[in-house]
C-alpha cells in the first residue's frame, strides 16, 4: 500500500495541482480538515464574513486569473449562503467550484448536525453537482469538478465532500489537472461572416466577456484594424480596446445597431443588455463558445461556436479592407459619440452640490492610474460612472454581469487582491449595495488588500426610487430610501482609511488620499439623489 493522507489533505493536494493557490471560506467544522490541508499544501486560506462573499471572491479570482476559483463553506447555512453567488455564475458563464461540507455519509438520515439536502439545492443553478462517495475517489472529484467549470461553457459547479470522508485516510494519489483546449468553428460559417463583413457598409462589432475569458483582446483589434470595423465593448470585454484606439465606441452604439447592415455579436448573448437581438434590418453573425446561445432571440446568418481567439483570428485574416476605409460610417459614429458628450458635458462638470453621478465618473477617470482594477456594484451609481469612467486594460473592469447581483464588490476585491492581479482595486458602489457585504471591509484589513470602497450615497435604491416617484409621486416612494450613513466611520471599527466628501471639490483630492494611503479605504460620496431622473428603468 502506498501513501496515505487523510482526506482534507486529499483535497487540499487536488485543489493545488489544479493551480489554485488560495481559496475563500467562512470557517466551518465539517471543512476543517481541508483547512490543515491546505496549510501542508501552502494554498492560502481566505475567511471572509459571509459566504456569499466567499464565492464572490472565488468568482473574482478565478475571474483575473482566467481560472476557476475555489469557495469552501460548511454544511447547512454554509452551503446556502452560497446560493446567490453561484446563481450569478451561472447567468455570467463563470467558473467556480464550490465545495460543502456535510454531515457524515453515515450518518444519513440520522438527523445529524446541519443535515440538508444540498445537492437538490445546487444541481438547477450549477452545471454539475456531486457527492464524493469515499476518500480515496477524492482527488478524482475534485478534479472531475474543475474539468466541468472550465469547459465551455464555464460555469459554477458543486461538490459535496462529508465529514467522515474528510477525516478518514486514504491513497495519496497525485491529482492531475484538466486539460485546456480551444473549439475551432464551422470553416462554412467562417467564410459566411468573412463575406458578410466585407462587403459591409456599415458594420458593428459588439464584443463580450468571453473575449476576456479566450485571450482574445489581440485578435480583436487585428480583426478591427483589418476589417476597418467599429467596436463596442461589455461586460468583462471593456478594456479589450484601449478607450483612445481609433477603433472603439461607446456612447453610439444605440445607433450603430439600428443602422448597421451587418452586426457581428461576439462572445455575449442576445439578452436584455442588446435588445433580445431587435435591432435593425441588418444581418447578424454571432460568435459564442455555447451552442445554445446561437439562435437564442434571433437566428444569426453566420453562426460560430467557438473560442473567441481563435475566430477572431482567422475572421481577421478572412476579412478584406474596404476601399474606401469606410470613412463616412466612422465618422457618422464618431459624430455620435461627441454628441453625447456635448449632451452631458454639464453633468459632467457640474459643481452643485449634491454631487452628481457623471461628476463622480469624471473625477475618477482623472485620478486613476491605467492600471487600476474597477470594480462596479450598484445600480444608477455604477450605470452613470461607467459612462465616463476609461478601462485601459483587458481584465480590468469587473460586474457582476446579467444577474445584475448587487453585493459583488467587497467580496470581489478580496479575490482580486489574492490573486495579486493588476494595480490599484477601486470598487465603485452604491449605498444600497454597500449595506449587503460591507463588513467584508474587515476582511480587506485582516489580509491587507488596500482596495479603495468609493460609496455613491444618494441615501436610496436609486435605481428603482427614481423611476418609481417618476412614474406614482412622491408619496409613493415606498421601500426605496435609506439613510444618509457615514459609511467612511466603518473604518474607526475595523481600521482603514475613511474620507467623507459632499462638495465636487472635495472629491479629487479625498481618492488621491484614498489611494495613497495604502491601506483599505472608504470614500463616502454624497451623491444626489435626482440627479438621474427621466433615466428609463431598465430592468425590463
Amino acid at each position: 500500500m502506498g501513501e496515505r493522507a487523510q482526506g482534507g489533505t486529499l483535497a487540499a493536494r487536488a485543489i493545488a495541482a489544479a493551480g489554485v493557490d488560495a481559496i475563500f471560506t467562512l470557517s466551518g467544522g465539517h471543512v476543517m480538515p481541508i483547512y490543515e490541508g491546505c496549510r501542508h499544501e501552502s494554498v492560502r486560506v481566505v475567511d471572509v464574513r459571509h459566504e456569499q462573499s466567499a464565492a464572490h471572491a472565488a468568482e473574482a479570482w478565478g475571474r483575473v486569473r482566467r481560472a476557476c476559483g475555489v469557495a469552501l463553506v460548511t454544511a447547512g447555512p454554509g452551503v446556502t449562503g452560497t446560493v446567490t453567488a453561484v446563481a450569478n455564475c451561472l447567468a455570467a458563464q463563470t467558473p467556480l467550484v464550490v465545495l460543502g461540507g456535510a454531515r457524515p455519509l453515515a450518518q444519513a438520515e440520522w438527523g445529524a448536525l446541519q443535515e440538508f439536502d444540498q445537492l437538490s439545492l445546487l444541481k438547477p443553478i450549477t452545471k454539475w453537482a456531486a457527492v464524493c462517495p469515499q476518500t480515496d475517489r477524492i482527488p478524482e472529484y475534485v478534479t472531475i469538478a474543475f474539468r466541468h467549470a472550465l469547459a465551455p461553457p464555464r460555469g459554477p459547479v458543486y461538490l459535496e465532500l462529508p465529514a467522515d470522508i474528510l477525516f478518514a485516510d486514504g491513497d495519496a494519489d497525485v491529482a492531475t489537472a484538466a486539460p485546456v483546449t480551444r473549439a475551432f468553428p464551422d470553416p462554412h460559417e467562417l467564410v459566411t461572416a468573412a463575406d458578410l463583413l466585407s462587403s459591409a457598409e456599415r458594420p458593428a462589432v459588439v464584443a463580450g466577456s468571453a473575449v476576456w475569458w479566450d485571450g482574445a483582446a489581440p485578435e480583436l483589434a487585428r480583426f478591427a484594424e483589418h476589417g476597418r470595423l467599429p467596436v463596442f465593448l461589455n461586460g468583462s470585454g471593456r478594456g479589450s480596446l484601449p478607450p483612445d484606439h481609433e477603433l472603439f465606441f461607446q456612447h453610439s452604439r444605440s445607433a450603430a445597431l439600428d443602422e448597421a447592415d451587418v452586426v457581428c455579436v461576439v462572445g455575449t448573448p442576445l439578452d436584455f443588455r442588446l435588445r433580445y437581438g431587435r435591432f435593425g434590418n441588418g444581418k447578424l453573425i454571432h460568435v459564442h463558445g455555447d451552442p445554445r446561445e446561437l439562435g437564442r432571440n434571433r437566428v444569426p446568418d453566420a453562426a460560430l461556436v467557438g473560442d473567441c481567439a481563435a475566430v477572431l483570428g482567422a475572421l481577421a485574416d478572412g476579412v478584406e479592407r474596404p476601399a474606401d476605409d469606410r470613412a463616412p460610417w466612422l465618422e457618422r459614429l464618431r459624430a455620435g459619440e461627441a454628441a453625447w458628450w456635448d449632451a452631458h458635458r454639464a453633468e459632467i462638470e457640474s459643481d452643485a452640490a449634491p454631487i452628481h453621478h457623471y461628476r463622480l465618473g469624471a473625477e475618477l477617470d482623472r485620478v486613476l492610474d491605467p492600471d487600476t482594477v474597477v470594480i462596479g456594484d450598484g445600480g444608477d451609481v455604477v450605470a452613470a460612472v461607467s459612462r465616463v469612467l476609461r478601462v485601459h486594460r483587458p481584465g480590468h473592469w469587473l460586474d457582476p454581469g446579467p444577474f445584475g447581483c448587487l453585493g459583488v464588490g467587497p467580496g470581489y476585491a478580496v479575490g482580486v487582491g489574492a490573486a495579486g492581479f493588476g494595480g490599484p482595486i477601486v470598487c465603485v458602489m452604491g449605498d444600497g449595495a454597500f449595506g449587503l457585504n460591507g463588513l467584508d471591509f474587515d476582511t480587506l484589513v485582516r489580509f491587507g488588500v488596500p482596495a479603495v470602497l468609493v460609496v455613491g450615497n444618494d441615501a436610496a435604491w436609486g435605481e428603482i426610487r427614481v423611476p418609481q416617484v417618476g412614474m406614482y409621486g412622491a408619496d409613493a416612494e415606498i421601500a426605496t430610501r435609506l439613510a444618509p450613513s457615514r459609511y467612511d466611520r466603518l473604518c474607526e471599527v475595523f481600521g482603514g482609511h475613511g474620507e467623507h466628501v459632499e462638495r465636487p471639490d472635495e472629491l479629487r483630492p479625498a481618492l488621491e488620499r484614498a489611494l495613497a494611503s495604502g491601506e483599505p479605504a472608504i470614500v463616502n460620496v454624497t451623491l444626489d439623489p435626482d440627479a438621474m431622473a427621466g433615466h428609463a428603468y431598465r430592468g425590463f
